[in-house]
């Protein structure tokens, strides 16, 4: 166990990537336009933080079509998420920072053995390029991302495996879902870790804070949970 600042005690923790660790969704949204807005399907950033943030690929795809009221069938949404897949690579490529504080809490939470894992919408191959770039590839027991569900946050799916997952990967470490913290920065990922029975910090990455009301703790940066004692 390990103890934040402000007296939280922690036995393991899983992370969001997507405005948690890196600050990809100005990326995601590019690579989205790219695709989608030679079709007609265009949307500006406001749209994407109110409606698309929160979606994986398979889910923002088919909102942007069904919008418009036009039929996307299953080929056609493997091709689009493919397409974008390769287009963000290239974007990636370009350079990329973490948010302040994150890689060094994460080597901390590492070095103290705490369970760490990554919940994401993103796919795989999105994510373990950047936490090679980031040197945090050693760090985390499990990665669940967009392919290992069918529903995307808000639904608690991925939470729930994402914790079954650490407990198989770490059954020497004896921890529960009530003292498993979910780095979160949305209010659709705080519903998902909330419903998977997980305790909540948010950081105001992505959010205001009075959209983040549901996590247990709301932080301005991560950066303030890097004073922790070992236990």
């Amino acid at each position: 166990m390990v103890i934040f600042k402000g007296n939280i005690r922690v036995q393991a923790v899983i992370f969001d990537f997507d405005g948690v660790i890196v600050d990809t969704e100005p990326l995601h949204y590019k690579a989205f336009q790219q695709i989608l807005a030679p079709r007609g399907l265009g949307f500006s950033w406001e749209q994407y933080v109110e409606t698309y943030m929160g979606f994986d690929d398979r889910d923002a795809f088919m909102e942007a079509f069904n919008t418009k009221g036009i039929k996307l069938d299953q080929q056609e949404l493997g091709r689009l998420i493919a397409t974008k897949a390769d287009i963000f690579q290239i974007i990636i490529r370009e350079g990329i920072k973490p948010y302040p504080g994150v890689v060094e809490l994460i080597r901390a939470l590492h070095d103290a053995n705490l369970p760490l894992a990554i919940c994401s919408g993103a796919l795989r191959s999105d994510i373990l390029p950047i936490l090679e770039l980031l040197s945090i590839n050693d760090c985390f027991d499990s990665i669940v991302s967009a392919e290992d569900v069918a529903k995307s946050k808000p639904d608690p799916e991925c939470y729930r495996i994402s914790f079954d997952r650490l407990r198989a990967c770490r059954p020497e470490s004896e921890f529960a879902a009530t003292t498993t913290f979910a780095i979160e920065d949305t209010p659709a990922g705080i519903a998902a870790a909330s419903q998977a029975g997980l305790q909540v910090i948010a950081v105001t990455n992505s959010y205001s804070r009075e959209h983040l009301t549901e996590a247990c703790h709301t932080v301005n940066s991560l950066e303030q949970l890097l004073e922790i004692a070992s236990m």
